[in-house]
């Protein structure tokens, strides 16, 4: 029953989140369609972030999914979701209507993904980090599975990603009801206020959120302009394009293979020295894309490859950590209250950096992004030597 609940849930999670990103698979299909600006190009994305924090402090507020049965609240976010982005195809490009949508998409997936994470953490033992790391995966795949349906990038109907991510939400929704809550499954209480206190009060976890913090501003940038970034670097050798979709769907699917080793590594040796080694490296990627520009296609896609795998893989230590440290009369508040600051400054990031290119051009376009890995592998080291880090990760810190 255990691995075909996990099973379920990872797949309903891949297919619900495909909406998320069907606006950066769309975008060079909508830019020669309508010449966009930097502001519309990045609300594609930042609105889903920003509809997603508004939605995750909602469910929290009302308790949504302790009050109904957690199935039924994700099937109601996941069919959401489809509505939502399926109405997309009938807006014009770049519209404040458009815009409008992504983000109640973004609320709509703010009932999916924590809630598989719930259901999925319900069956662990022993495990945590490995099934955290197991629905990371899921969401990094459900990212990445828009690029697909995009493979001729500028030269297909941008309609086609927003058509193609609404089925497979709609799918989502009538399956996610055939798998079952763990043994380990609790009602969480009510959000509550005091985790703003305690957040800031706590070394522990400030340096967790703080970590955290440093990921998510590189994780959602990096995703969000991948596919624009290859786009670029191809057309400045004038490559053929045509294969763009699919590079960046390997670029970002990549990550699921460090989300699941990194949660089965982290279980054995430690959470931080895992998390600070991950972002170490996909700091590194971030400055070395640059420096990669002048080299042939093969250097960067692999380089690509390696951030994509890395920008990922220290993700699920952060909410483990949590869960972790915090009084468990508040590890839920606490959790929420992660989430909804990582992903409002995920807005902030993918906002900006069209602006940032405006500047240095595509070659640099990542290189502000290796500011959040380095503040996050400083956190992780401090939280190291912290007395509580004998908390994570069985006592390994």
């Amino acid at each position: 029953m255990k691995a075909k609940s996990l099973a379920l849930i990872a797949l309903c999670q891949v297919l619900a989140l495909s909406s998320w990103f069907a606006g950066a698979a769309a975008l060079p299909a909508l830019q020669a369609a309508a010449d966009l600006g930097p502001f519309a190009r990045a609300a594609l994305s930042s609105s889903v972030q920003i509809g997603f924090v508004a939605g995750a402090l909602f469910s929290a507020g009302l308790g949504l999914s302790d009050r109904f049965d957690p199935r039924r609240v994700f099937a109601a976010g996941a069919g959401l979701a489809a509505l939502t982005t399926l109405a997309v195809i009938v807006t014009p490009p770049g519209s404040l209507a458009m815009a409008g949508l992504r983000l109640m998409t973004g609320a709509s997936l703010a009932l999916v993904y924590p809630v598989g994470m719930k259901l999925a953490a319900s069956w662990a033992k022993g495990d945590a980090g490995l099934l955290i790391g197991l629905l990371v995966g899921a969401l990094t795949l459900g990212s990445a599975l828009p690029h697909l349906f995009a493979l001729n990038g500028a030269g297909v109907n941008w309609r086609t990603p927003f058509v193609w991510a609404a089925g497979l939400s709609a799918v989502s929704a009538g399956t996610i009801g055939l798998c079952q809550a763990g043994p380990a499954f609790v009602r969480a209480t009510a959000f509550h206020p005091r985790a703003f206190v305690l957040a800031i009060r706590r070394r522990d976890l400030r340096y967790a959120n703080l970590g955290y913090l440093g990921h998510m501003w590189e994780l959602y940038a990096f995703w969000a302009w991948a596919g624009a970034f290859l786009l670029a670097y191809f057309q400045t050798r004038a490559l053929p394009t045509g294969a763009i979709g699919g590079l960046t769907f390997a670029i970002v699917a990549s990550g699921a293979l460090g989300a699941l080793g990194a949660g089965w590594l982290a279980d054995r040796v430690g959470r931080t020295p895992v998390a600070a080694g991950a972002m170490l490296v996909s700091g590194s990627c971030a400055l070395l894309t640059g420096l990669a520009w002048p080299l042939g296609p093969a250097v960067m896609v692999a380089l690509l490859l390696v951030y994509g795998v890395s920008v990922i893989a220290d993700s699920a230590q952060f909410s483990a950590a949590i869960a972790e440290l915090a009084p468990r009369d508040l590890a839920g508040s606490l959790l929420t209250l992660q989430t909804a600051l990582g992903f409002a400054l995920t807005a902030v990031s993918v906002q900006a950096l069209p602006y940032w290119v405006g500047v240095t051009g595509w070659q640099f376009a990542f290189a502000p992004l290796a500011i959040g890995p380095a503040i996050g592998v400083w956190a992780m080291l401090r939280l190291r030597r912290h007395p509580n880090a004998s908390q994570l990760a069985g006592g390994r810190g």
